[in-house]
């Protein structure tokens, strides 16, 4: 099914003008252009520098992981590549369920078969 819509009168398109505009000023003042501004741009964890196109890939990582802690002085904040990013969050995941108990643990995974595991059977021994 084709959605055809009616072409925007001006007024609307001034009103969506508007919101986007409104939404520019509000992630100009957002935590990460703060931090942004605040620290250099490199990556807290791998030390990677980054600079233009590729600044969309430094992230702004809550130390405490709680996004709605956001201090003016920016104490709760660190500058990550997304993959050290990744890696901090999967760390937390990970220790969330060694602590959690044996009820919600994760499988215990064999390792890559032994292709002498039967040898000694197969030898006599």
């Amino acid at each position: 099914m084709i959605n055809r819509q009616k072409p925007l009168t001006d007024e609307q398109r001034e009103k969506v003008r508007a919101e986007l505009h409104r939404d520019l000023a509000a992630r100009k003042t957002s935590y990460r252009e703060k931090a942004l501004k605040m620290y250099p741009h490199i990556c807290a964890s791998c030390a990677r520098e980054f600079s233009g196109k590729r600044l969309k890939e430094l992230t702004v990582h809550h130390k405490d992981h709680n996004h709605d802690n956001n201090p003016p002085d920016g104490s709760n904040w660190e500058l990550l590549c997304i993959y050290c990013h990744d890696h901090e969050h999967e760390k937390m995941i990970d220790a969330k369920l060694r602590t959690a108990g044996s009820s919600t643990e994760l499988p215990q995974t064999p390792g890559l078969a032994n292709p002498f595991g039967s040898l000694d059977s197969l030898l006599g021994g």
